[in-house]
């Protein structure tokens, strides 16, 4: 068929329309502001992106027009629609779906073959921890398919379909079940669909394998609490059927209270520690860099890798187990998992300089970091930390940019969040509540700005020989990684 997307250059929605393109399907798509490095990777594939939502797009009589949540009945404030190619799909009547039911329908759960989708739920870590599960498949040469929000580095791209089908050792408890099912690894969002649609995206996917990797508040904007996400969350866990699994962070209060809402399938936890005589529980031994793998109380192999953070510990707890499902065996993902390189933009080191005039040998290392939710700005300062131990500064540079952080419903726990951190620097355009209040408690080791320029120039006065800069942010920041390096090297050649 012929599918016209509206919101193309997200991730989720770039991804849908490179699976689309390799299954056969004739794709377009319109974005506001279409935009690289998405809208390289889908040019090269052959897809024609049009700028903007204009209803002169009808022409292109599509079959279906796939919408992206970015769309909405929205208004300008001349009342005109912000989305009026929408508005007249609605007028005439036109098939419209969304991204993730489109997903479903055409590409994970046909009747020809359907896929065995293993999800990767949570507030945090789905990126990485889907990006660790499809790296684990791929060395395991299962073929995996995936679609994830960002770009794994050990992959080429973000999307792409499996290359076999799955065949599930004899002693399997479900190897009938799940026989001839291709693998396809999903990053499972708990936003809503769409504007017509306000379900969780992911309980379109219909997983044999979920993770649960954690579960707090956030998205604030459409959520009213916790609460309400728990209950999205046990939509997820109904979706999965009694031959699937589910392996769950065992630390996690709010998991508990979404399994006790009811269970109907295999489950696993997974955490630091095991109980006593526990069964079906993933656990781990030893600093995050270099730690055992045990399962049951039995060391199953050892890990040494160049992730950091215990966060990232729990995220290889969750895979191994996931995998493990599907017949890898622990040791396999332990050897797959020693070759991980990460994801782009997950403490991404995008540059060093080292200061003229200082004879200690010591480099600036300036980092892009994806955190934009105060837990996992904590998480991977943390880690970061752990790292380099007491003999370097942290500097953190971050923008509350999330719809959540906007808000201001996760200020109170930002001077926590920085506690790693020798000096934080916040980007404060387009709040609405006062930055410099809400971190008044760091005194003199925080510095607040509206004006990037501001901030960039604060940042630079402060560095010293050997500081690790953290930019932190969801979003491009204006560009601030690159700027920070000139405005670095131009201070090493005044020096």
């Amino acid at each position: 068929m012929h599918i016209h997307i509206l919101g193309i250059c997200g991730t989720f929605m770039g991804g849908l329309a490179a699976l689309a393109r390799q299954s056969g399907h004739t794709v377009t798509g319109c974005d506001a502001g279409v935009y690289p490095p998405m809208s390289d990777q889908l040019r090269a594939l052959g897809i024609d992106l049009i700028e903007g939502f204009g209803t002169e797009q009808l022409l292109l009589k599509p079959d279906l027009f796939v919408i992206g949540n970015v769309v909405s009945r929205q208004k300008d404030k001349d009342g005109l629609p912000k989305f009026p190619l929408m508005e007249a799909i609605l007028d005439l009547g036109l098939p419209y779906t969304s991204g993730p039911q489109w997903l479903s329908e055409y590409i994970l759960h046909t009747a020809k073959a359907p896929f065995h989708v293993l999800a990767v739920a949570g507030t945090h870590g789905k990126t990485t921890t889907s990006s660790m599960l499809a790296w684990i498949l791929e060395f395991a040469n299962k073929s995996p398919g995936y679609l994830i929000g960002g770009v794994p580095l050990n992959f080429e791209s973000s999307a792409r379909l499996p290359g076999q089908a799955f065949k599930p050792s004899p002693n399997s408890a479900h190897s009938q079940t799940n026989a001839q099912r291709p693998l396809f690894v999903i990053e499972a969002d708990e936003y809503d669909t769409a504007f017509f649609d306000k379900r969780s995206k992911f309980v379109h996917y219909r997983p044999r394998t979920c993770v649960l990797n954690n579960l707090e508040f956030d998205h604030a904007d459409i959520f009213e609490n916790l609460q309400a996400i728990e209950k999205q969350f046990h939509h997820l866990v109904r979706t999965v059927p009694q031959t699937g699994r589910v392996i769950y962070n065992a630390h996690e209060e709010s998991l508990a209270r979404v399994l006790k809402m009811g269970l109907w399938s295999e489950a696993e936890g997974f955490g630091a520690i095991p109980t006593p005589g526990q069964i079906g529980h993933w656990a781990f031994q030893g600093p995050p860099e270099s730690f055992d793998v045990l399962c049951d109380g039995k060391v199953l192999g050892h890990l040494n890798w160049s992730v950091q953070g215990v966060h990232n510990q729990m995220n290889a707890l969750a895979c191994i187990a996931a995998a493990h499902h599907v017949g890898v065996p622990a040791l396999e993902s332990i050897e797959a998992l020693k070759r991980f390189q990460n994801v782009r933009r997950r403490m991404e080191l995008k540059g060093q300089v080292k200061l003229q005039g200082d004879t200690s040998g010591q480099v600036v290392s300036v980092f892009d970091d994806f955190a934009h939710h105060p837990t996992a700005i904590k998480t991977t300062l943390e880690g970061l930390r752990r790292q380099v131990g007491q003999t370097s500064r942290i500097l953190c540079v971050f923008e509350p940019r999330s719809n959540t952080m906007k808000l201001g419903s996760m200020k109170a726990l930002l001077p926590e969040s920085l506690a790693c951190a020798d000096l934080s620097f916040c980007h404060t355009a387009g709040l609405d509540w006062n930055a410099a209040e809400a971190l008044s408690s760091l005194g003199a080791k925080a510095f607040c700005s509206g004006d990037l320029n501001e901030l960039i120039s604060h940042v630079v006065q402060s560095t010293q020989a050997g500081d690790q800069i953290v930019c932190m942010s969801n979003g491009g920041f204006g560009g601030i990684h690159q700027k920070l390096i000139d405005a670095l090297k131009q201070k090493a050649t005044q020096s």
